[in-house]
């Protein structure tokens, strides 16, 4: 059973000399559940062979037989086996007590060896006996700020936050001070919980005047407001920052968590304002935000905050790459802003980003969507030029659109273009291709395509030759005769 919540402020500060070692004995610990989801011997190829049969050990035999089975090992438990073998054993609790009290009987514990110990016992929720531990570790004289961290990270994942508060506010009865680090520590811990940043905002409130906030105390804060997407509490929590300790290339992390509240929280007019601001105190976040910033404009389907952001970051002489020049290209064609589409793709090979099919596609399938057929005639021999065919997809509908614009001849040399290159599948454009034919009554060169796509084995759809039928029929006896010779062919294929 779990043991009862601690309340640390209610800890005795000095503990009986007889209770050093054993202390971690006195209460039974049964095994905790879930784990074990910690490294464990059997995943770590490098595990000393002292340490390897140790941790056999401690998985292996039953509880009453454990320390006798330690001994018998003749293994001299030196400072750096028992490190190794707690780390490797976080998944048995019960036994590393044993094994703990066993290898102290000998020699004393390095502070290490206790703060895996402490850490231990707090991840398996074992509160009772980790207090313990550290009451043994004052009497040592080898507590430290790393102790009570990693009491903070224990508490906070049993979603016992108010005890790790109390911790932090009994650390100076058990001679270590609380510092910053300290503070940053137990922010960041309750931070990684969800939904929990005003509970870190409090502490913080409570404590700042005391113990003097650095900038990887709001950097922390301002990545739980942007966890939780609040984005009045990061400006406010921005504001502070700015404050306290001023404007510093080295705060990147802050101003990235805080833009990116700001851009998820469609807050792109105030983002574009501060990231002005930033510029000229030479603190512009790096390419990651701009690429970060980019994916959720994306996703917002918001092309002109997304043109405003790259301009501020190609001014300021980022580079993106190819992977961001594809995405606000496909953002913009997305959009129909063909103009800025091209724009991007004309400044490509200033930035050493070189287009590739995807941009050209991209580009191809918006000018083919928007019924824009010279550019698009024109961007097809560009793209074949550069040796970036189209997709067989953009060329059945490039096929179709030239058709549909009286522009057979462009058609048709996209599908000879096709079959000379081997854009596969061919399927899909054939019968685009014999469809434009039928409609337009050109019956000779119908005929020809049409023979040499069955030759092919290319599929033709049942609704293609219902047109193709149409057209041969309404010419008259010779070319309906055409048409049964190419239906029986079909039929036969």
């Amino acid at each position: 059973m779990e043991a009862m919540a601690v309340n640390p402020s209610r800890i005795p500060l000095q503990t009986p000399p007889q209770i050093i070692i054993p202390s971690l004995s006195q209460v039974p610990i049964q095994q905790s559940q879930p784990p074990p989801q910690y490294p464990t011997y059997l995943e770590n190829p490098d595990v000393t062979p002292s340490a390897r049969i140790l941790c056999e050990v401690l998985t292996k035999a039953s509880p009453q037989e454990v320390e006798t089975a330690l001994s018998s090992t003749g293994i001299v438990p030196v400072p750096e086996i028992v490190e190794e073998v707690l780390k490797l054993s976080y998944g048995f609790p019960a036994a590393c007590v044993k094994f703990f009290r066993w290898a102290g009987m000998n020699q004393k514990h390095s502070p290490y060896a206790w703060n895996l110990m402490v850490d231990l016992l707090g991840k398996n929720r074992h509160f009772e006996q980790m207090w313990d531990a550290i009451r043994s570790m004052k009497q040592e004289g080898v507590l430290s700020v790393a102790t009570f961290v990693s009491v903070f990270g224990s508490y906070c994942s049993a979603d016992r936050l108010n005890e790790a508060v109390m911790t932090f506010d009994v650390m100076d009865r058990y001679g270590v001070t609380p510092n910053v680090v300290a503070v940053n520590s137990l922010l960041s811990a309750i931070c990684r919980e969800d939904n929990q940043t005003m509970k870190a905002l409090e502490f913080f409130e409570r404590i700042k005047t005391r113990i003097s906030p650095d900038a990887d105390s709001f950097a922390i804060l301002l990545e739980g407001w942007e966890k939780e997407g609040n984005v009045a509490k990061a400006k406010n929590t921005f504001g502070e920052m700015v404050i306290r300790v001023g404007w510093s290339p080295e705060n990147m992390s802050a101003y990235d968590a805080f833009l990116t509240t700001l851009v998820r929280g469609s807050q792109m007019n105030e983002t574009i304002k501060f990231l002005q601001v930033m510029k000229g105190k030479n603190c512009l976040p790096g390419l990651k935000f701009f690429s970060n910033a980019l994916d959720i404009l994306i996703k917002q389907n918001d092309s002109a905050h997304a043109v405003l952001l790259w301009d501020i970051m190609v001014g300021s002489g980022l580079v993106p790459n190819v992977i961001m020049y594809n995405a606000i290209i496909g953002l913009l064609c997305n959009n129909n802003d063909i103009d800025n589409a091209f724009r991007f793709l004309d400044g490509m090979v200033f930035h050493g980003a070189f287009p590739d099919s995807l941009a050209y596609n991209m580009i191809f399938q918006c000018l083919i969507k928007n019924k824009k057929v010279r550019e698009a005639g024109r961007f097809f021999f560009e793209m074949i030029k550069n040796e970036w065919p189209p997709t067989h997809s953009n060329c059945a509908a490039a096929i179709t659109m030239f058709f549909d614009d009286d522009n057979p001849e462009l058609a048709i040399e996209i599908w000879d273009y096709m079959i000379k290159n081997h854009v596969l599948p061919l399927e899909e454009s054939a019968n685009a291709l014999l469809i434009g034919l039928s409609n337009m009554d050109r019956l000779s060169e119908l005929r020809r395509f049409t023979e040499n796509i069955l030759d092919r084995r290319i599929d033709i759809h049942e609704s293609t030759m219902t047109k193709m039928k149409t057209a041969f029929y309404k010419e008259g006896r010779s070319a309906r005769d055409a048409y049964d010779s190419l239906s029986r062919k079909w039929k036969s294929s």
